[in-house]
């Protein structure tokens, strides 16, 4: 079964070389990459994150050589860049990649197929309503599920405009604001 705790010095020496390498050339690739790399996480982002994750521990451990680590690095990083841009362009694309806001309480009332489909319960929409530091839910227009999951409240206003952060929210009845 060989040594689990100790081989030789060389092979830990090997390891905390590449881990040091490894570790640099990744944060050197997300910082050319840009802020999105590091942004709330959707879907994409997430799988993009845990790929990144499992390709440098591949690395630090030696368990692919450092040229074909960084060519790994570089290509997810890439391919995040290029649907990052192709999704901007295309409401095709970033539909496939990016989910959708969705209505959750509108107008004093819980919408409870979106609250379903969302897995969203009411004490976490009271939540999201009381961290803006409203008390009382009547002040409330709506809460929104946006597409990195967090919970957006909008409050109750006097006038009401064609420029409605609302507009193009999907809600329970499936017409769009």
């Amino acid at each position: 079964m060989g040594n689990i705790f100790f081989e030789n010095w060389t092979k830990v020496g090997h390891v905390a070389l590449l881990t040091v390498i490894s570790f640099v050339t990744l944060f050197l690739f997300i910082r050319i990459s840009g802020k999105r790399t590091l942004a709330k996480f959707n879907a994409f982002d997430f799988v993009v994150t845990v790929t990144l994750g499992s390709v440098l521990a591949y690395m630090m451990l030696a368990q692919v050589n450092l040229t074909e680590g960084v060519v790994v690095l570089f290509l997810i990083i890439s391919m995040q860049l290029l649907f990052a841009k192709l999704s901007r362009r295309s409401k095709v694309v970033e539909k496939l990649l990016n989910s959708s806001p969705k209505l959750l309480f509108y107008k004093g009332s819980y919408l409870k197929n979106s609250m379903e489909q969302e897995l969203v319960t009411e004490e976490e929409i009271l939540a999201s309503i009381r961290q803006k530091g409203i008390v009382d839910v009547e002040d409330v227009l709506a809460v929104v599920i946006e597409a990195n999951g967090d919970l957006s409240v909008i409050k109750k206003t006097d006038n009401s405009s064609l420029n409605s952060t609302l507009h193009g929210i999907e809600r329970e009845d499936k017409e769009k604001f």
